[in-house]
């Protein structure tokens, strides 16, 4: 594929996960610094992520106005905005002010995602996918290395301020570019505001098979959603400082990000997105091992290391095969809304088990957690012959034409 397309993707994805970098992985380090409890951390950024969940209520906007560009310049404008204004939140003192703030930074994170998907499933052809979702996972993942371990450090170097102007001043840096991201002409797909909801939801649940691939697509990541919010209030409680935390997640995590998201994008294109799914699916479960481990031995920075390349490998492998299965049953002139849908399914994942998840690691024990989430990464095989059914029947649909 053209070098420039994966130039784009990767400057749009960067965009887009380093928001949602800041909320899931710097904000709870932040909190648990300041003295927030594991349910109030893990109930807080779950409560935010219900943005992502929901963002199909208002995706069909993204289809019917304007253009995707003009979106994601709109929301990244916002974002540096609300990102600045988090130097004047106190977690303590003034808890609602910044949940407030955390909500608006997600809403406008979860839109831009809207426009940013929307885009890129008008962009590529579907052999393309493979190889643009291994870039897309390689973009993200530095972009919420970035955020949670890069800004993090800073914080540590210097303080909770200048960590966040920096992040401000890095999503500023992202609008500037974006403005010379090449603009795709496109007609808006004209009808009464209730069918612009309705009609693409209609042709996606038309697929035979469609509500076993919501479950498989709510199911996919959820040992990983378990896990997440836990990671850096792990590594504190460990001892380690934010100087270690953003270190360890900021350069050896980038490598193995690097490597599993190119790598799995590499062999989704060969092995095709089922066989891709089951395979690296099941490699992607071994990542919880890895902070299992951890929390069994000492502390040490090598055993930190360590589950931070597995995890962050691991995870890139599976995630370019999922993602790609995803676009690929998309009908390009709804992207926005048929993809805001599936994505929503995703978050819906994260959403449930991470509300839950501060109370679980508080009582059962870092230890006894991660096996937990290593267990929750196996309901979703059981319904990939269902998903297999499901890609036959949109490739047949599109080969005759149903879809445009």
């Amino acid at each position: 594929m053209p070098r420039s397309k994966l130039f784009w993707i990767a400057i749009l994805y960067f965009s887009s996960g380093f928001p949602f970098g800041l909320i899931n992985n710097l904000l709870p380090a932040y909190l648990r610094a300041e003295g927030a409890s594991l349910p109030f951390i893990g109930r807080l950024v779950s409560a935010v992520g219900l943005a992502w969940t929901f963002k199909f209520l208002w995706a069909w906007l993204v289809d019917r106005f304007a253009t995707r560009k003009k979106w994601v310049i709109a929301c990244q404008t916002g974002l540096t905005a609300v990102t600045l204004a988090l130097v004047t939140a106190d977690p303590v003192h003034a808890p609602a002010y910044l949940a407030v703030l955390l909500v608006a930074l997600a809403l406008l994170s979860a839109t831009q995602d809207i426009a940013i998907d929307a885009y890129t499933i008008e962009l590529l052809d579907e052999r393309e996918m493979g190889p643009a979702n291994g870039m897309r996972v390689t973009a993200y993942r530095v972009a919420l290395i970035a955020a949670g371990g890069l800004v993090l450090s800073l914080a540590g170097l210097t303080n909770w301020t200048t960590a966040f102007v920096a992040g401000a001043a890095i999503m500023l840096l992202l609008t500037l570019i974006t403005l010379r991201v090449p603009s795709r002409a496109r007609t808006a797909v004209i009808q009464p505001v209730w069918q612009s909801f309705s009609e693409p939801l209609r042709r996606l649940f038309a697929q035979p098979g469609m509500w076993a691939g919501i479950l498989f697509i709510i199911t996919f990541k959820f040992g990983d959603f378990a896990m997440l919010p836990m990671v850096n209030p792990f590594w504190v409680d460990r001892g380690f400082s934010p100087q270690q935390i953003g270190v360890m997640t900021g350069t050896v995590g980038m490598l193995a990000t690097i490597a599993g998201a190119l790598t799995g994008g590499f062999l989704t294109a060969r092995l095709g997105t089922f066989r891709a799914l089951w395979m690296l699916g099941l490699v992607q479960a071994l990542s919880n091992l890895g902070y299992y481990v951890a929390s069994l031995l000492e502390p040490s920075l090598m055993v930190g290391y360590g589950a931070v390349i597995v995890e962050q490998f691991t995870a890139g492998l599976g995630t370019a095969a999922f993602l790609t299965f995803m676009m690929s049953i998309c009908d390009k002139r709804y992207a926005a809304m048929q993809y805001a849908l599936l994505s929503a399914a995703y978050g819906l994942g994260r959403t449930l088990v991470g509300y839950f998840s501060g109370d679980l690691a508080q009582n059962l024990g870092y230890s006894s957690y991660f096996l937990v989430t290593f267990a929750l990464a196996f309901p979703a095989f059981a319904l990939l012959p269902f998903v297999k059914r499901l890609k036959r029947n949109a490739v047949s649909v599109e080969e005759n034409g149903s879809i445009a």
